[in-house]
This record gives C-alpha cells, structure tokens and sequence, in this order.
C-alpha cells in the first residue's frame, strides 16, 4: 500500500521545482518517474520513512535498477546518473523545507559515462530526404520546409516547433531563435531555405491557418505541429528513402554541425550557431570528423593496407 507521507513529499517537491523554474517540464517529468519509481521501492521494503532510508538501501535500489530485476531492462551509466541526479534533488529538498535530516546519498559519486558520439546523416542521404517530398501538396511542402529549415540551422526540435513567423527575417537570411534557458540567438540561412519558407508561408499556412497565433508551422487544422508530429514525420521519410537508420529528428542538428566542421567551419563558430554554453559540447562533432578521416586513410592509403 502507498504511503500518503511519501507521495506528498514528491508532490510538494515537483511543485517546489515548476514554482522556482529550475527545470524544464522534462525535467520535471523525470524527477517524478526517477523518485516515484524509488518510492515504489522503498514501500515494498517497508519504509514509511524517508529518515529511515539508508545508504544500503539505496545502493540495493541502484544495483537492482542496474541488472534489469526493477524497470525490466538493464540501465546505462548515464540513466544511473540521472537517477543520483533526482535522488539528490529530492533529499536536499527534504533537507531544507520538510526537516529530514537524513541524507542517504550524500557521498554518492556518478558513475563514469562514455560520450556516445552523435548520430548523423551524409549530405547525400540529407538531399535524398528533403527531395522526396512534393512541394506541389500543401502539407508536403510544410513538411519539407520544417526539415531544411532544422537542417539549415541546426535547430532543436523544439525551437523548430515554436519559431514565430517573425522570427524569420527574409531581408537579412538569418532566424531568431529561443533556445535552452530562453537564450536568443541569430542563425543565418541560405538562400534555398528563404525561397522555400516563403514559398510554404504563401501556399500551405496560408491555407492551414484559422486563426492568427504566430506560429511558423501548423497543421492543417491550424495548430502548431508538434515536436511528435516532426520526428513521426521524419522517420517516414526516411523509410521512404530506404535509410537503414532509426532517424530523430535531432539528427539533422548533428548533420548540419558534423557538414560545417567537415567543410572547414570554426569550431567556435559552430558553437554558436548550436547554442551550446560549453565549448566540449560541440567538440564532440571534432571526433566524428577525425574518425572519418582516419578511416578514409585507412581505406586509402597504400602504406595502410597489410
């Protein structure tokens, strides 16, 4: 049976963290399967308690996660680290506003991740994509337009999905865009992306549009599309073009970077262009571009081959 104490902890908690904007509804949401799941765990066990949760418990709980005996599925290192991640939001919350003293992962050090290097897309198979939808058919030519125009950017889903058509200034090739922590940046398009936005602006969202909100993309209802929408959308796509790959859209993203590195663009350059605080964030795009080149060499080279 639930423990009422339990599960209002995590309630006020989650409310404490959407009040004091500390994270994004993401966030939130796995805040709540990270704790809500530990909470599970801890009333199979008995514990009415958070005061009463040791650091046994909670190492018995990772172990458990990590072999798959809870959740039904092995978990990474890097799920590992979220799950930390929560667990000691949670009980510095309970420290400071609910009067627990107990702190069981206090001590607790993440366990070592590997950066997975991004999954990207050739030019040819990004070309092959954006041609294989007809821009004759209203909805095509949107959907056609919301791939180059995340491809031509190197947008977030997200930021793809909430653009405003003033957001798009055609005089001067480049968008505006509100990415992660509401943080504004200029991104310049090329020419093809300008004609074919307006070109969609005029035809299909025209067409689409009932009611004026300012959003770029919409359904045929009117609606602004979702981020769902786009990466259903892609997928097909990419099943269309026979693409042995699990597409996202997020894909297009590490193309556009991996293509402006590959093409002789400054890193810090591109930095910019992504959003990305951190210079070691967009570094890892450098990796990808040195591995292939040190494949075309091995290929290549007479003085590789045994």
């Amino acid at each position: 049976m639930r423990s009422d104490t339990l599960d209002q902890s995590l309630d006020q908690f989650l409310n404490y963290i959407k009040m004091s904007k500390s994270g994004s509804s993401k966030t939130e949401d796995a805040y709540r399967r990270d704790i809500n799941r530990f909470i599970e765990y801890l009333i199979s066990l008995d514990v009415s308690s958070f005061e009463d949760v040791t650091k046994e418990i909670v190492m018995d709980y990772v172990a458990l996660l990590r072999n798959g005996k809870i959740g039904g599925r092995k978990v990474t290192n890097s799920s590992i680290s979220r799950v930390y991640s929560s667990l000691r939001s949670f009980f510095r919350y309970l420290n400071r506003y609910e009067n627990i003293e107990n702190n069981p992962v206090q001590g607790f050090k993440n366990p070592k991740t590997s950066k997975k290097l991004p999954d990207f897309l050739t030019l040819d198979q990004v070309l092959d994509i954006l041609s294989s939808f007809d821009i004759r058919d209203p909805g095509s030519l949107r959907d056609r337009a919301i791939l180059e125009t995340i491809y031509a950017c190197g947008l977030r889903v997200s930021e793809a999905t909430t653009l405003k058509v003033n957001d798009v200034h055609f005089d001067q090739e480049v968008l505006i865009v509100l990415g992660k922590g509401n943080k504004e940046r200029m991104i310049p398009f090329y020419p093809k992306c300008g004609r074919l936005l307006k070109k969609y602006i005029q035809e299909a969202r025209s067409q689409f549009i009932k009611e004026e909100h300012g959003y770029l993309f919409v359904s045929k209802s009117g609606k602004p599309v979702s981020n769902r929408y786009v990466q259903y959308m892609l997928k097909d796509a990419g099943d269309r073009c026979g693409i042995p790959l699990e597409l996202h859209p997020h894909m297009l993203r590490h193309s556009f970077a991996t293509h402006l590195l590959d093409n002789g663009a400054d890193l810090r350059v591109v930095q910019e262009l992504l959003g990305h605080e951190n210079l070691a964030t967009t570094q890892i795009y450098t990796h990808i571009t040195v591995d292939r080149l040190k494949k075309v060499v091995k290929m290549s080279h007479p003085r590789s081959r045994k």
